[in-house]
């Protein structure tokens, strides 16, 4: 399949799972209150571009790509964003959307974000019940980059961090959580080394991916012991004409018996060009292969690839475990997303390397399907559908939040017997279309400037 069909499949793959999840919550509970579904856009806004008609709903696409929308008889407050049809059916007053309790259309609003947050939990709910949960190592330095962050803050294998930015015994997760949002800024730290704390000061490396920019510190928990597998080759390496081949098992570096791929990384490391004699398991033959290092990028590379398909760090779990697993990754992915934009608000981050549009959002999703495939799609998905739930509960007019702002305002005011005139609601519509269409335009010059400067 052609290179640019997989990215555009990726993109309505992710996206539209996404949005799609979210009008059906608005969808399936005004049917359960008997309201009238008088359109269904599966994709864009706008006139009718082409549908069918199932029941009473037109289900369509329409000519505006800008998300997907559910439009209910009766709910007119929305019609200067969504095509009006010249339909003459009579429909009973019990079905009309607007001359519902307000608690009914409260939940048909809450309906959208509901459902992506169900989806956001769903995925790694599943995942973890068929695979396992990824075993959250100790916060044991198993590997320290030479002339890293962590080497240079004194770092050394085998060292245990107690405390990490004045987090008392933090876990490797929130450590690395951590350091991504702080790039080149020095954080505390202090590491227990043989039975002695050992207070230090680190400084992220800053790294920048698709535009975003974050903090890596160089350093990885120590994995125990673990096959050491190659699994593919860097061509332009020693490695690659030295005789090894995929599969093979790497058991010592001259002469030495390695646990894990850190072990090899520091023995390959510290050869510094010099030979290496590789004692390797090929099926029932044992075989010794010299190659050499040499510099690649500030590091010493033999270019071997480990096979991460055989290493073992998955631990089964049941449903509570499975549970536990999907709330704390989206709790983490609100964390570290209140904290970036707490920062730009403070001035501590920039906006556009932190916020990204639809061309950012297309980006990471089509990098993510060429890495990982259609399967490490599902990780994007669950974070997009979570910030899209999330974000629709911002009282935002045109926004699922706004609109229950509305009806907030609609009850205060019924407390004084007044009401919300039909030509306010659809002015607060397109004053909400206008700030929403504001921010669209602000982040796609974000996502243009950062592929400038790319």
């Amino acid at each position: 399949m052609p290179d640019f069909l997989i990215a555009i499949l990726a993109v309505l793959f992710v996206l539209g799972v996404a949005i799609n999840i979210h009008e059906f919550g608005h969808f399936i509970v005004a049917k359960i209150f008997g309201m009238r579904v008088e359109a269904y856009s599966f994709f864009g806004l706008g006139p009718r571009v082409f549908g069918f008609k199932y029941g009473h709903t037109d289900y369509r696409i329409s000519a505006i790509p800008l998300g997907a929308y559910v439009k209910l008889y009766g709910d007119e407050g929305a019609g200067p964003l969504e095509a009006k049809d010249d339909s003459t059916e009579s429909v009973p007053e019990s079905e009309l959307y607007e001359l519902r309790p307000r608690w009914q259309k409260f939940l048909v609003m809450l309906g959208g974000p509901f459902m992506n947050i169900v989806l956001a939990l769903s995925i790694p709910f599943t995942l973890a019940l068929i695979y396992g949960v990824p075993a959250n190592p100790a916060p044991i330095v198993g590997f320290v980059k030479a002339e890293g962050a962590a080497d240079k803050a004194g770092i050394k294998v085998g060292d245990r961090i107690v405390s990490f930015d004045g987090v008392e015994n933090p876990s490797w997760n929130r450590i690395e959580d951590g350091a991504l949002l702080i790039p080149e800024k020095q954080v505390p730290l202090i590491v227990e080394r043989a039975g002695q704390r050992v207070p230090l000061t680190l400084t992220p490396t800053k790294i920048t991916e698709n535009g975003q920019s974050g903090g890596i510190l160089e350093m990885s928990p120590d994995a125990g012991t673990e096959p050491v597998v190659v699994g593919s080759f860097d061509n332009e390496l020693p490695a690659a004409t030295s005789g090894l081949q995929k599969g093979d098992w790497i058991t010592s570096v001259n002469g030495k018996p390695i646990r894990n791929t850190q072990e090899m990384k520091m023995m390959v490391a510290e050869s510094k060009g010099a030979p290496i004699v590789l004692a390797v398991s090929r099926g029932e033959e044992r075989k010794e292969i010299t190659t050499n290092a040499v510099q690649k990028n500030n590091d010493w590379l033999i270019g071997i690839r480990f096979d991460t398909s055989l290493l073992t760090n998955l631990e089964p779990v049941g449903v509570g475990g499975a549970a536990a697993e999907a709330v704390d990754k989206n709790l983490r992915i609100l964390r570290m997303t209140g904290s970036a934009l707490g920062q730009v608000g403070t001035g501590e981050r920039s906006a556009r390397d932190t916020v990204s549009g639809p061309i950012g959002i297309g980006q990471v999703i089509i990098t993510t399907v060429f890495a990982s495939g259609f399967f490490g799609l599902l990780s994007v998905l669950m974070y997009i559908s979570l910030s899209l739930g999330v974000m629709n509960l911002l009282p935002i007019p045109m926004l699922d939040g706004g609109q229950i702002m509305v009806l907030g305002i609609e009850k205060v005011m019924s407390w004084f017997g007044a009401t919300l005139s039909m030509a306010a609601k659809e002015r607060i519509q397109l004053s909400g279309l206008a700030i929403v269409l504001l921010l669209m335009v602000t982040v796609i010059f974000f996502d243009v400037s950062r592929l400038i400067g790319m």
